[in-house]
């Protein structure tokens, strides 16, 4: 699906950014002043073959991408300065690098076919090293033990990866190989592998031998504002073009929302949900980081690299989509329906479906309804299920307050589900928190535009700051006290789903 190109016979430059996401792949067409002037939505699938496998198809991803740039680049000609990336983080994936083909699935970043090898490391008293070194706790979410699997169907032996026959990489690596025979990596995106040492900003030789993945498979690492080689083979864009910038998504949607120092925090609402704010500069957080559930990432590089802290939701809008499958709906009325359900419903629906990811990590916990009878009524569970987003969120919110320093009063949102008003009020009154929300979605593709135009001389930094950021804002409305009471019975839920005796909080 595509919106036609708007302004397409002028001269000034435009930026192509693409989002490539879990569902979707967007790609943008963003002018000087910071407008999108063309856009395209190419949904992807998804596959789940087993329970807790979580997989999609490497070659439609990349044909998602060269669909979308076609729809939405074509006509823009010379005027195009140059290409922005920004992908989903931890899906991971193996491919011959003669043939360019790829030698099985990706592994979403929600796959969890890897959690007996990750407790066997953790029992065998690997993670605090692991924790020092990459600022992340031993969990199938990252892509090492992804790529360990990936690499055991393939070359148990690892003889061929040894050799450089067989590549590695997670989303980005994988599309910029496809669009430019590059095999390289973006920093950011490399510190969500579990195999990149966060103080020195390369693999580490011990990690590689731990999780059995020889370096030679490796992509390079590169930062985000490192320019690639010349694109070649797509249809709408002009010789020449070279990817100008990288970065994760959720990092990209930090960018966009004009944080550049400490202090402000973001979340972006999508299948999953990521809470993250940056590090005072020069920290790079990965020591104190286990304690309150946090997880320290490299979120972009430049001339220097920043680090932030992060909390990942495993389950947020994906409860909504299996709870509407389940009752028929949409995702969209779902919501329309929880908006039916009183306040004091007495609902609490925890989604551990592949376990709990920020604060918890605990893969043993369980998704569960507690307070069940034979009144409750669909819109309640829609009700339970669209809370369950802003309690989960809000759980990694009290997380990073426990670290000490001013508590967070505001945070900034962004992602799909953040364009729903009424979860956003909820956010906003189940966190006791104010909630601003940009005018302009898309963030994930419009920061990373926003890199690739000042490595392609189109902004300044100080330019990108000062473009228009209209905003909406959510003040809470919910009684302390009523929150107070909501947050204890929720906590109890979670205590529940992770195996704690009925009525114990955490």
């Amino acid at each position: 699906m595509a919106d036609s190109p708007a302004g397409a016979h002028s001269t000034a430059p435009v930026l192509v950014a693409i989002d490539q996401g879990t569902s979707s792949t967007k790609v943008l067409v963003i002018d000087a002043s910071g407008a999108i002037v063309s856009s395209a939505v190419v949904p992807i699938g998804q596959a789940h073959p087993q329970p807790g496998w979580v997989e999609q198809d490497a070659e439609e991803i990349a044909q998602s991408v060269f669909t979308g740039i076609r729809d939405a680049a074509t006509g823009f000609g010379e005027r195009i300065a140059g290409l922005g990336l920004s992908s989903q983080r931890e899906s991971a994936l193996v491919w011959d690098r003669a043939t360019g083909q790829a030698l099985g699935p990706v592994l979403g970043w929600q796959d969890r076919r890897t959690t007996a090898s990750a407790a066997a490391l953790t029992q065998a008293g690997h993670a605090p090293l692991v924790r020092e070194i990459t600022g992340l706790p031993i969990d199938p979410m990252f892509s090492a033990l992804k790529l360990g699997w990936l690499l055991d169907q393939v070359d148990p032996d690892r003889v061929r990866s040894a050799a450089g026959e067989i590549c590695v990489g997670t989303i980005d690596s994988w599309l910029l190989f496809r669009l430019t025979g590059e095999h390289r990596i973006e920093s950011g995106n490399a510190s969500r592998t579990q195999l990149l040492n966060l103080h020195t900003v390369d693999w580490d030789e011990r990690l590689l031998e731990l999780f059995r993945v020889p370096r030679a498979t490796l992509p390079l690492v590169t930062a985000s504002s490192t320019p690639s080689a010349v694109v070649h083979g797509v249809a709408g864009l002009p010789a020449g073009t070279r990817v100008r910038a990288v970065m994760g998504d959720s990092h990209s949607a930090l960018y966009a929302h004009g944080v550049r120092q400490a202090g402000a925090v973001k979340v972006t609402y999508g299948t999953g949900s990521s809470i993250m704010g940056l590090l005072p500069a020069g920290e790079t957080g990965s020591a104190g980081a286990a304690a309150d559930g946090l997880v320290t990432t490299l979120a972009w590089q430049t001339d220097t690299a920043h680090h932030a802290f992060e909390g990942n939701i495993l389950s947020t809008g994906s409860t909504m989509v299996w709870l509407a499958e389940l009752l028929g709906r949409s995702p969209g009325a779902l919501f329309e329906l929880a908006q039916a359900a009183p306040a004091d419903h007495g609902l609490d629906l925890v989604p551990a479906f592949s376990g709990l990811g920020a604060p918890w990590w605990d893969e043993n916990a369980r998704a569960l309804v507690i307070g069940l009878t034979l009144g409750t009524t669909p819109a309640a569970l829609a009700r339970a299920a669209a809370e369950s987003i802003a309690l989960q969120i809000e759980d990694v919110l009290a997380a990073a307050d426990a670290r000490g320093g001013p508590r967070i009063d505001r945070i900034l949102v962004d992602g799909g589900p953040s364009a729903n008003d009424w979860l956003m009020q909820l956010q906003a009154d189940l966190s006791q928190r104010e909630v601003i929300r940009p005018e302009v979605g898309a963030l994930s593709a419009l920061g990373v535009a926003y890199l690739a135009g000042i490595g392609a001389g189109v902004w300044t930094d100080a330019q990108v700051l000062a473009l228009p950021r209209r905003s909406t804002s959510f003040s809470p409305s919910l009684d302390p006290a009523a929150w107070r009471a909501r947050r204890h019975g929720w906590l109890a839920a979670v205590a529940a789903a992770r195996g704690a005796p009925p009525g114990t909080g955490s």
